[in-house]
């Protein structure tokens, strides 16, 4: 892997979330730069995008991620409600 973009949404996020959340977003990470075909691949108008579930104090979160040309894009976490909906502006 040579780079990683990190999308504004995601860092605003990060920035928010108290620390344990951040990180255990960093370990989420870190899974995916091991093995970038671990999350979920989405279908439809997202079927570039692969989607990473964990959970925090009983709570989902969803990540979403792309791996191209040894690049790894971070767009979006959050929880589930809405999630989909945003990330398709996000990307739109």
């Amino acid at each position: 892997m040579k780079q990683i973009i990190v999308s504004s949404h995601f860092v605003k996020f990060k920035k928010r979330a108290h620390s344990k959340l951040q990180l255990t977003i960093d370990e989420q990470v870190k899974l995916i730069i091991e093995n970038p075909e671990i999350g979920e691949l989405k279908k439809g108008d997202l079927k570039t995008v692969r989607i990473l579930k964990f959970k925090f104090n009983k709570q989902l979160y969803l990540l979403s991620y792309e791996f191209k040309m040894e690049t790894l894009f971070l767009y979006t976490i959050g929880s589930h409600e809405n999630y989909y909906r945003d990330l398709k502006n996000y990307l739109h």
